[in-house]
């Protein structure tokens, strides 16, 4: 039986989140550039998404470019924003025909003006479908969205549009760049590093972590499933016993 066959359709993770990492490192082995790696990493991220969407998981999120990645090198980031683009163009077709819709989160006033051209293009063309919501962290740290958050909160309170004895959860959540996304279910991250980097630090308060040595461009549906099934052999108790869960 393949490793699709064994998922339970029952317990799919409603949302993963991935953080792709090892693109550099994977080039590096190879003895070439670090932008074919990028490049190599791009035909990863097209071959989980079509996995996602034929298991019917709703929502995946991408770390695609952290606020942090902009301290590379400044040819590295120029080639990142062109294959952000190109990738964009060329995948239109394939969102439709698979009824994705493209989402982004993170500060993206700061992409070049060409990038947020492209990226707000296909977000408006897939607004309608529902068969996956593929959100693409760009421009995107966590911390800096807390702040965001914070500074917006307090702004309404000040201006007594919230009360502060009112601030939950939902409050909160409603000002995240995420507010349109349920919390994470199952987060993985490849090659082998095993840290969170400033990606969804409140999203993730109860996710299943699953860290794999294999690099990003080796990552495939087969390890996507992989990470499926252990995700589905866990016990998710959010603060409960294993008695009061029987």
């Amino acid at each position: 039986m393949s490793l699709k066959d064994q998922i339970e359709t029952s317990k799919l993770p409603k949302h993963i989140a991935i953080i792709m990492d090892g693109n550099g490192r994977w080039a590096k082995k190879r003895g070439l550039l670090r932008n074919l790696g990028h490049k190599s990493g791009a035909k990863s991220v097209k071959q989980i998404v079509e996995a996602c969407a034929e298991i019917n998981v709703k929502y995946l999120t991408l770390y695609a470019f952290s606020t942090e990645n902009w301290n590379r090198p400044k040819i590295e980031i120029e080639l990142l924003m062109k294959l952000l683009i190109s990738s964009l163009r060329k995948e239109l077709k394939t969102l439709q025909k698979n009824n994705i819709k493209l989402n982004a989160i993170g500060n993206i006033d700061l992409l070049p003006k060409s990038v947020r051209k492209e990226l707000v293009d296909v977000i408006e063309k897939t607004k309608n479908n529902n068969r996956l919501t593929l959100s693409l962290a760009l421009s995107y740290g966590s911390r800096e969205e807390i702040i965001k958050t914070i500074k917006e909160i307090s702004l309404k309170v000040k201006n007594n549009l919230i009360s502060p004895e009112n601030i939950d959860n939902s409050v909160i959540n409603n000002h995240l760049y995420t507010r349109n996304l349920p919390d994470v279910d199952l987060l993985i991250r490849t090659s082998g590093e095993q840290r969170i980097s400033n990606f969804l630090l409140w999203q993730i308060a109860y996710a299943e972590l699953y860290f794999t040595e294999v690099l990003w461009p080796d990552f495939t549906k087969e390890n996507l499933f992989e990470a499926i099934l252990n995700y589905q052999n866990r016990e998710r108790r959010f603060g409960k016993t294993s008695e009061q869960l029987s």
